[in-house]
C-alpha cells in the first residue's frame, strides 16, 4: 500500500513540476517591477568597473601566460536563468588541461559532482598565479562582461557548471529563476565554507528578498569580504 502511495505521489510531483516550481519562486508585483531597474544598473556599473579595472588586464594576462601555457581567458558553459545555458569568462587560473584532469583525480571519481568543489580545497590544477587570482578574486573581474551582455546581474546566484546543474534536485534548481550574479548571500556569508545546502538556502533567501535594497547591501557588503579573503580558494 506505501509502494503505491509513494508512486502516486511521484507522479503526482511529475506532472504537476512546472506549477510547483513557480509557486515556490514566483516573484512579488515590486519584485517584478525592479527588475528594469536592476538591469540598468547591471549595465552602468559594470561598465564603469570594465573602465576603471581595464589598466590591470594587459598586466594580469601577462602574468597568465608567463606563469604556464595556455590561454589567458577561461571560458566554460554555465547555466543561466531558466537553465538556458550562456559561455562565463574568468581569467585562466588552472592548467591549460584541468577539465581532463580532473575526470581522472580520484576525489572526482569518489564525490558527487554537486560536492566536488568541497573536496579540492588543495586543489593541484591551480597555477601559482591562479592561486593569487583566486585568493584576491580577482580572476572573477572579466565576469563583467557576462553582467554588461545580460548573461549575468551583478547580484544573484551563482552560475553552476552545466554538469553540476543538471546533477542537483528540483528543489536545488529553483535558484535558476532569476539571473546569476557575482556576488550574493553566500559569497558574503562564508564563501567555500559553506556546503551545499546552505549555499542553496542563501540563494533561495536572495530570491525571495530581490530588490534594491538587499542588492546594495550585499554589493556593500562584498568589498570588505574581498579585502579578507575569508573563504576564498
Amino acid at each position: 500500500m506505501n509502494q503505491i502511495a509513494g508512486s502516486i505521489v511521484h507522479v503526482s510531483f511529475e506532472e504537476h513540476k512546472d506549477a510547483l516550481l513557480w509557486n515556490a519562486v514566483q516573484l512579488s508585483s515590486a519584485q517584478r517591477r525592479y527588475l528594469p531597474i536592476k538591469r540598468l544598473l547591471d549595465i552602468v556599473l559594470s561598465l564603469v568597473a570594465l573602465v576603471v579595472l581595464s589598466p590591470i588586464f594587459p598586466l594580469i594576462a601577462i602574468l597568465i601566460k608567463i606563469d604556464s601555457p595556455g590561454p589567458v581567458l577561461f571560458k566554460q558553459e554555465r547555466a543561466g536563468k531558466d537553465g538556458i545555458p550562456f559561455t562565463i569568462y574568468k581569467f585562466r587560473s588552472m592548467c591549460f588541461d584541468a577539465e581532463r584532469k580532473l575526470l581522472q583525480m580520484d576525489a572526482y571519481k569518489m564525490h558527487s559532482v554537486v560536492d566536488i568543489k568541497q573536496r579540492l580545497k588543495n586543489d593541484p590544477r591551480i597555477t601559482r598565479v591562479g592561486r593569487f587570482l583566486r585568493k584576491t578574486t580577482i580572476d572573477e573581474l572579466p565576469q563583467f562582461i557576462n553582467v554588461l551582455c545580460g548573461h549575468m546581474s551583478l547580484v544573484g546566484p551563482r552560475p553552476l557548471a552545466m554538469r553540476e546543474h543538471e546533477a542537483m534536485n528540483w528543489y536545488q534548481q529553483l535558484r535558476i529563476s532569476v539571473k546569476p550574479g557575482l556576488t550574493c548571500f553566500w559569497q558574503v556569508g562564508g564563501r567555500s565554507n559553506l556546503d551545499e545546502k546552505k549555499r542553496v538556502e542563501l540563494d533561495l533567501r536572495y530570491i525571495r528578498e530581490l530588490g534594491l535594497f538587499t542588492d546594495f547591501y550585499l554589493l556593500l557588503k562584498t568589498v570588505p569580504v574581498l579585502l579578507s579573503r575569508n573563504g576564498a580558494m
